[in-house]
């Protein structure tokens, strides 16, 4: 399968980059949410988190921390930051390589999460703990 980030990592096609060790890089979005929208992604290729290594995954998100204070004295405008790894089709993740976008976020910046009308409306303490239920039955730590 062909991989967009790979290609980039390997300079078969061109990118920005912020930041780059033997485990992760960061470059510049070429859509961004906001001026200054970096992705953290691993070198090596991995779809998502089920076969994100453990370490790997921490390297992804200690590089994220540094861009995040980074942009904050860039000069670019940036009152917050959003984290968001998206993973699988119905998460919106688009580039099947692992990656971790940093968006600088400021007041009005018209970019935001939609919930959907059910947000709004807390379950039971049951179904929570039914659900939480599962999620022990199935965690491996």
């Amino acid at each position: 399968m062909h991989c967009i980030f790979c290609d980039i990592l390997t300079g078969k096609l061109e990118a920005t980059f912020v930041y780059r060790d033997d485990r992760v890089a960061a470059f510049m979005d070429i859509q961004p949410v906001n001026p200054g929208h970096v992705l953290v992604v691993p070198m090596q290729h991995f779809v998502g988190l089920a076969d994100l290594p453990a370490d790997i995954g921490s390297r992804i998100f200690a590089v994220a921390q540094k861009v995040s204070a980074a942009l904050g004295k860039s000069g670019l405008r940036c009152e917050g930051v959003n984290l968001f790894f998206a993973d699988g089709e119905a998460a919106m993740q688009e580039v099947f390589h692992a990656h971790l976008h940093v968006f600088p976020r400021f007041t009005n910046d018209g970019f935001g999460l939609r919930f959907s009308e059910s947000y709004s409306h807390r379950p039971p303490r049951e179904a929570l703990e039914e659900a939480a239920a599962k999620i022990r039955t199935s965690l491996e730590v």
